[in-house]
């Protein structure tokens, strides 16, 4: 979904099936909103679980020196994310804060059908999407310990203005409350240590995932 040169995350679906390909695989959604640490919690996730594999969005904002591409996101151009849109090569995607955000359809489908835990960092937005196509998603929502604990958060990463982080807050409360009207998460997952909300969404995870194989 990316640039030809690009070879960590091949954006293009790919066919040939591995020895270690199963037909169980699990999707999995951890949302939450700005400042309540999901991204670390998905990375714990991620390393945690040996078949895991994070689903690397489309954007089209700026990269920044501490972003890898193909790692963190695959920067594209806006001309080129409408082109992608227009192929439905998304299986969801959204607006944030005036930049576009896309994920990828034939790469997850293709993890999937190898039996992987495949990982979307999405919002609420993106979830609700995603669930459309793909009703079977395990869902996990990041919230913090409390609104002050939160602000503070946001204020202590010193990456925006003070406008900038009332904006960020007040979105994430926007953001917390339609989670919970939504009725599409599984798990609503209070972060107030981090290793032990990693420790919580593994077993969440295996449990389930225990529980579907059960089931099949």
């Amino acid at each position: 979904m990316h640039e030809p040169a690009h070879e960590h995350t091949p954006l293009e679906h790919h066919q040939h099936r591995l020895p270690t390909d199963t037909d169980d695989g699990m999707l999995l959604i951890i949302s939450g909103p700005s400042g309540v640490g999901k991204t670390t919690i998905t990375r714990g996730v991620e390393r945690s679980i040996a078949d895991s594999v994070f689903s690397v969005s489309a954007t089209t904002r700026a990269q920044t020196p501490a972003d890898v591409d193909g790692v963190d996101y695959h920067f594209v151009s806006d001309e080129e994310f409408s082109r992608m849109q227009a192929q439905g090569q998304f299986l969801e995607s959204a607006g944030v804060y005036g930049k576009r955000y896309g994920t990828p359809r034939a790469w997850v489908i293709e993890q999937l059908k190898r039996g992987r835990l495949v990982i979307l960092e999405i919002d609420v937005q993106g979830a609700h999407q995603v669930k459309a196509q793909l009703p079977d998603a395990f869902c996990i929502f990041v919230l913090p310990p409390g609104e002050d604990e939160l602000l503070r958060r946001l204020r202590d990463r010193k990456r925006e203005t003070l406008p900038q982080i009332e904006q960020r807050f007040a979105a994430a409360k926007r953001e917390i409350e339609a989670a919970k009207a939504s009725g599409l998460y599984n798990l609503f997952l209070v972060n107030e240590d981090a290793q032990a909300a990693i420790a919580h969404a593994v077993s969440a995870v295996t449990d389930e995932r225990r529980r579907r194989r059960a089931g099949a």
